[in-house]
């Protein structure tokens, strides 16, 4: 998969010397419509979009994503309305890469191959299955290989040696860093430096792979981490989408000037 359009996106960001910005919004917050204008309006300045599958009982979401799924869910989206979003934002923004970010009962309820068949129809660019763990993951990484469509494995802090070689080898065009134990959108536990240190040891591993970090990044710790290749924004979007909703506020507008923010200061 050389010329994914993500592999791609890490590259125009390298160019400009910058970690890429990957921004997470759950489908169908706070409504189907909403949640593409919200999509279309941050790709501009987004470098990935990561999109969520709803979910009632997310893991490892911590509150402001579950906010976020729980009102999608009170709105009635399904996983077809999810795979209809990101068809219609791929048609006007068909080379702005599009990760799709859910749990695995979701996958097998619907059909393994059926899944993944939806996912190349609606121009998917990679997939994150949260509690599909290596080596579990390993015949369902194959399925969307053949398909074009970018497995992306998970490392967190407690990851062997062992086990993180083993899983940086089979990774297809990028990986994704938990920066540390806990929920997203949790206070950075560890120092930035301690993150950036753990992340280098991940990277040394094989220079070619792009890492990204998640969880606990905001306007505030997002400049410190900026030697990352990727870096990624989740509970902050949906809090803001929140605080907009409650304030009855322009989310559009309201989640651009933040994503803005964010973008201005890693550049």
């Amino acid at each position: 998969m050389k010329n994914s359009l993500i592999n791609q996106s890490f590259e125009n960001a390298k160019k400009e010397n910058r970690p890429a910005l990957l921004t997470f919004t759950v489908a169908g917050d706070n409504t189907k419509k909403k949640s593409l204008e919200i999509l279309k309006s941050i790709s501009d300045y987004a470098d990935i979009c990561e999109v969520g599958f709803p979910h009632n009982t997310p893991i490892a979401d911590g509150g402001q994503i579950q906010t976020s799924a729980y009102r999608a869910i009170k709105n009635g989206i399904k996983i077809n309305d999810v795979f209809s979003i990101v068809r219609n934002f791929k048609r006007s923004k068909k080379d702005k890469p599009v990760i799709l970010m859910g749990y695995y009962n979701m996958v097998y309820q619907y059909n393994e191959n059926k899944f993944i068949s939806q996912c190349k129809k609606s121009k998917v660019d990679g997939l994150i299955i949260v509690d599909l763990p290596y080596p579990e993951n390993k015949i369902f990484a194959a399925k969307c290989k053949k398909n074009n469509i970018n497995f992306i494995q998970l490392i967190s802090p407690t990851t062997s040696k062992l086990r993180l070689k083993k899983i940086i080898n089979d990774s297809h065009d990028m990986i994704y860093y938990i920066s540390m134990l806990s929920t997203t959108g949790g206070k950075l536990k560890v120092s930035a430096k301690e993150i950036i240190t753990q992340y280098q040891i991940i990277k040394n591993h094989n220079k070619s792979k792009n890492v990204v970090i998640g969880f606990g990044i905001t306007e505030k710790t997002i400049k410190s981490l900026k030697k990352a290749d990727g870096l990624v924004v989740g509970s902050a979007i949906c809090k803001e989408i929140t605080r907009s909703i409650k304030k009855r506020q322009n989310t559009v507008t309201n989640v651009i000037n933040l994503v803005k923010r964010l973008k201005n200061k890693i550049k």
